[in-house]
């Protein structure tokens, strides 16, 4: 395969026209969280998914993602889902539960039905760190939600 075979097999990857995409956000530490998703949703429709084909849903914090993805999941209405949440490290063990177990659970509900779910949960240090990567991971799930969706239709 030659570089131009697959660069245009990327960008075929990166047409959001036609698919669903849902987007499940952690309301605490919502000054991070709503960037994030906004940064999400302006890539989406960047990349063509109509903004009707986006649905934007909101839990209260990064342990409840994994539930609201799963029931997004179920009505198997969607190509692919978003996971956006952030956790900032405190002073004790809480933020490794609650970093462990909320990317287990992501990663539990794609194998168990198959969805893709680009998983934008920032993990860091501090909130400065956190503002340093809002925009740019949002995007980033973006380009993962659609781009996994189109390979996951291609191998099916």
């Amino acid at each position: 395969m030659q570089a131009s075979d697959t660069i245009r097999a990327q960008s075929e990857r990166l047409d959001g026209k036609e698919l669903s995409i849902g987007l499940v956000q952690a309301r605490f530490n919502a000054s991070v969280t709503d960037a994030l998703a906004q940064a999400c949703k302006e890539q989406l429709l960047e990349l063509g998914v109509n903004a009707e084909d986006i649905t934007h849903v909101t839990v209260p914090g990064a342990l409840e993602i994994a539930v609201a993805l799963q029931a997004l999941a179920e009505t198997e209405k969607f190509d692919a889902l978003v996971a956006v949440g952030c956790i900032i490290r405190g002073e004790t063990y809480h933020f490794e539960l609650v970093a462990n177990e909320s990317g287990a659970g992501v990663s539990r509900v794609a194998l168990d039905y198959g969805v893709p779910i680009a998983n934008a949960i920032l993990t860091t240090e501090s909130l400065d760190q956190a503002v340093a990567r809002q925009v740019e991971k949002g995007r980033d799930a973006a380009y993962v939600a659609v781009e996994m969706a189109n390979l996951m239709e291609s191998l099916a």
